[in-house]
């Protein structure tokens, strides 16, 4: 059974329930979609049976290479981006300690990400830190030919044969790719190279339970198995009705989309716990790649409370009246830390001593949700009742579920990403690359 639930009640002095309920035909007819395969883009819709689909061999094999490559490695760099990254990173940003690079004996690699930016400098400061350190890498990429982590594999790969000699380096390297075609395909399999497949029927914003996320968050030490419960669970509990009223991945999509009809525009995703916010990030990207299309879609936004509070507070608060947010609302910590009494009492913070920090964390979300909604913002609430593992898988689960069903509602293919190919063939043109003589000499007059 899955824990997590939506709460609508502060979005009701906005809208009112029969203009959500007025959604339950449609939202079944694309339940119905996605179940039967009959709707846009269902040739990518693989990742609905990832979490009772992913086999008990493949996770043995993950852990298996987990386990080698922890005896020589002290750091593991994934080399990919948008959902070639930002999947493995939310979980393994949530799970991990704040502070794990400083932490000694820490049992399982570092993971640092590379390949999700052209910034010559981080490159460089990354290139510095692996002449100090043991390590390994994961590439990953269907194609191979992506800019961003192809230019940086190329940088690593040099670097790791100059270091270990090109035989070593081949036992260091892990390639998530396609199965059959591909750049990086044949690279693997002409060097030989230990490697996992992105299913052909997955896009990469919807592949963090594939082997793309599953490796580098055994790598850091975390339950695969407990992530994929959380998903079946999620799975389980969104199949077991169709009722916006029961079914909380329908309530969360047809009260999103009443409140876009109604001219907000704009969703924050608020997180209370820092350790989410790579997660907000992941969750950005699904649903602006998903959504932004055919001048439609609600634009997704992040805010990270208390800390966005003391800078984008304001603006929440007082700004443009087209948002609304959905907060993650997160009921109990992992760790327990009480706020001392002070003989003194000279910052005047008495009056709390002896409450939970996190007492105190859920006080300030309910204070500024009252804040909001008086303010004129529509709050959505999603509760999980700790950050693990079990809880993600459920997050992750129920996010992506209610990404293709609003899109549907929104009449576009939430699975394709057309709109990412024009900053590419500009970038191609500028830097001269073979084929695209034409658009070069277009984009130089235009410059």
């Amino acid at each position: 059974m899955a824990n997590l639930k939506v709460d609508i009640k502060n979005t009701l002095d906005f809208l009112n329930e029969n203009e959500i309920n007025a959604y339950q035909d449609e939202i079944k007819k694309h339940f119905e979609a996605l179940k039967n395969k009959t709707g846009k883009g269902s040739d990518f819709l693989g990742w609905m049976d990832l979490p009772e689909g992913i086999s008990a061999e493949l996770i043995a094999d993950i852990k298996s290479t987990v386990e080698s490559i922890k005896e020589k490695a002290e750091v593991f760099v994934v080399i990919g981006i948008g959902g070639s990254y930002l999947g493995a990173r939310a979980v393994i940003e949530a799970l991990g300690h704040h502070f794990y690079e400083l932490k000694k004996n820490r049992g399982f690699p570092l993971v640092l990400f590379a390949g999700q930016n052209i910034s010559e400098d981080y490159l460089a400061n990354l290139l510095e830190i692996l002449d100090e350190k043991d390590y390994a890498v994961s590439v990953i990429s269907k194609s191979g030919t992506t800019t961003e982590p192809a230019i940086a594999f190329r940088l690593i790969r040099e670097h790791m044969e100059n270091k270990y000699g090109v035989e070593e380096a081949r036992k260091r390297i892990i390639a998530i790719t396609d199965k059959e075609k591909g750049a990086l395909r044949t690279l693997a399999d002409n060097e030989g190279y230990k490697t996992y497949v992105v299913p052909d029927d997955v896009g990469g914003r919807y592949s963090v339970l594939t082997p793309v996320g599953l490796l580098p968050i055994a790598m850091a030490g975390f339950d695969l198995d407990e992530l994929l419960k959380g998903a079946r669970e999620m799975k389980t509990a969104a199949e077991s009705t169709d009722d916006i009223r029961k079914n909380p991945v329908a309530l969360y999509a047809a009260t999103r989309n009443t409140l876009y009809n109604k001219g907000k525009i704009i969703e924050i995703l608020v997180n209370y716990q820092p350790e989410l916010f790579y997660f907000t990030e992941w969750w950005k990207q699904l649903y602006g790649e998903s959504e932004g299309k055919e001048g439609k879609g609600i634009f997704p936004a992040g805010v990270s409370f208390t800390t966005d509070l003391h800078s984008m507070g304001q603006y929440i608060q007082d700004g443009l009246r087209k948002i609304f947010e959905t907060v993650v609302s997160v009921e109990k910590p992992n760790k327990k830390l009480e706020i001392p009494k002070d003989k003194e009492n000279l910052d005047k913070l008495n009056y709390i001593a002896g409450k939970n920090i996190h007492e105190v964390n859920l006080m300030a979300e309910k204070g500024t949700t009252i804040a909001h909604v008086d303010g004129g913002v529509p709050n959505i609430k999603i509760s999980i009742p700790q950050v693990n593992a079990e809880s993600l898988g459920e997050l992750i689960y129920f996010f992506e579920l209610a990404c293709a069903v609003s899109g549907y509602i929104l009449g576009i293919n939430p699975f394709d990403q057309p709109g990412v190919e024009e900053y590419k063939r500009n970038m191609f043109a500028l830097l001269g690359k073979p084929g695209f003589e034409e658009e070069t000499k277009h984009i130089r007059k235009r410059l």
